[in-house]
């Protein structure tokens, strides 16, 4: 099956486009970028902190089984308008590469669906190249469906 998420990643740049349309109406697609626990629960992380305004920031953790933090990232939020935007930036922790900006913008789209969009600028294509060897695109597309499966439980 083909994911519903679709990455770009343009030879020569060092952005990736990504798109995915949700049955969601876009206030609950947005609610699931902005409250903690529902980001919990989609993305499988602890949400440590989440300052949802301009200038604010952000930062989750997972552990494994023993309580080893096996990812951490954060970031500062550039702009935040409810239910259309979010800037912010992202970088993970003991990571090979660096911090990303991060674009994200949610639409409205008839009966009660929402697209997401984002557009991820990273410091070079070789950084952007590395991010796509790993398992990025697989996991993306998993939590993204993982979010569908959550917030649709909420309508």
């Amino acid at each position: 099956m083909k994911p519903k998420t679709r990455i770009s990643a343009a030879d020569d740049r060092q952005d990736l486009l990504i798109t995915r349309d949700f049955d969601l109406p876009v206030s609950l697609l947005f609610t699931a970028y902005t409250d903690p626990e529902i980001i919990g629960q989609w993305m499988g992380t602890n949400v440590l902190k989440l300052d949802n305004r301009k200038h604010g920031s952000w930062q989750f953790e997972t552990t494994n089984a023993q309580g080893h933090v096996v990812f951490r990232a954060g970031g500062t939020i550039h702009e935040f308008i409810p239910g259309q935007k979010i800037v912010r930036t992202f970088e993970m922790e003991n990571a090979p590469f660096g911090p990303q900006l991060e674009f994200l913008e949610f639409e409205s789209l008839p009966n009660d669906t929402s697209q997401l969009r984002m557009h991820i600028v990273y410091r070079s294509v070789a950084q952007r190249n590395q991010q796509l060897q790993l398992p990025f695109a697989q996991g993306l597309n998993m939590a993204h469906n993982r979010l569908q499966e959550i917030v649709s439980k909420l309508q």
